[in-house]
């Protein structure tokens, strides 16, 4: 299905459209999808988990795209490159522009596959197990402007040590690395994903580089768009140090449930989680869920600081 925001324009500008692949996990709509972009080079980027990659293939058939020419990775986790091999056997043609270090798990994915159960848990199931592709299939990063010149891809470690986002046709495809971005009635909702191990350097180096970018559409992978890049960037860049802050505050000695009050505080503090008040419980849990990660990521980072 094609995703819209109700009062809101449909999800399409420069022939590049935001697919929604729904999940059977409650609290999570709105939540997974794959950028589609259509021209005289056809894109995918990401192509969610295992279970649901049947739906992808459908919403594509639906919108008559019988050719795939490059699936573009933003990172290999497996609600976005778990359904890649299904998705490869419905198009053979396609080649996978994977950072050069993520292609091994590509392959060879069990690895992958037992991090993804010890942190996700119930919803490392629902989203099912990755099956491996052939290693010829891909294309690593360095490579793929040898194959797209119009193509900019950045590395941009911070949500993950493999993660890439790319510039094509005036989108910018920021995966995580520009955070999680839900619009919310008529707010905005923004959100850190700085999972374990986070290294707060790193992050803020990879949102540098996005800005050094031309202003441009900056499409999220959870799960929207915006027009102004740069304008987004430097929200979410105050975020991650806002987060530091209000985090380390929160770091007194011999504090018991560290993590929760630690999310309890910044969604008091951070007025761009305040749409949080508004979500449905089951959309609640998912994010306090994922917030309850990040903060781990942040704790982390300054026990070793």
């Amino acid at each position: 299905m094609l995703w819209m925001i109700p009062g809101r324009r449909l999800l399409k500008e420069h022939d590049c459209t935001l697919i929604e692949i729904k999940q059977e996990i409650p609290g999570f709509d709105h939540f997974i999808g794959s950028w589609v972009y259509r021209g005289n080079i056809n894109l995918v980027v990401d192509v969610g988990p295992a279970n649901s990659a049947g739906k992808l293939i459908e919403a594509l058939m639906k919108m008559n795209m019988e050719r795939v020419d490059y699936i573009l990775l933003t990172h290999i986790h497996i609600d976005h490159a778990g359904g890649l091999a299904e998705f490869l056997e419905h198009f053979p043609m396609a080649r996978v522009v994977c950072h050069d270090k993520g292609i091994r798990h590509l392959v060879d994915p069990s690895k992958l596959w037992e991090g993804s159960q010890k942190v996700l848990g119930e919803i490392a199931e629902a989203f099912g197990p990755p099956e491996g592709v052939k290693e010829k299939m891909c294309i690593p990063h360095t490579q793929a402007q040898a194959h797209m010149k119009n193509l900019v891809v950045i590395e941009t470690p911070g949500h993950a040590p493999h993660h890439l986002s790319f510039s094509y046709g005036k989108n910018l495809f920021a995966g995580e690395a520009g955070g999680n971005y839900f619009p919310v009635r008529d707010m905005d909702y923004l959100r850190p994903a700085t999972p374990p191990r986070f290294f707060l350097k790193d992050f803020l180096e990879s949102v540098d580089k996005l800005m050094a970018l031309g202003d441009q559409r900056i499409c999220y992978a959870h799960f929207g768009d915006a027009p102004n890049s740069r304008q987004m960037l430097k929200r979410f860049r105050a975020q991650i140090l806002r987060w530091k802050q209000v985090i380390q505050k929160e770091m007194s000695p011999g504090s018991n449930d560290l993590v929760m009050r630690c999310v309890d505080s910044l969604l008091e503090k951070d007025h761009d989680l305040k749409a949080f008040r508004y979500m449905d419980p089951d959309t609640q849990k998912r994010e306090r869920f994922f917030m309850a990660n990040s903060v781990r990521g942040y704790i982390g980072f300054l026990q070793d600081a």
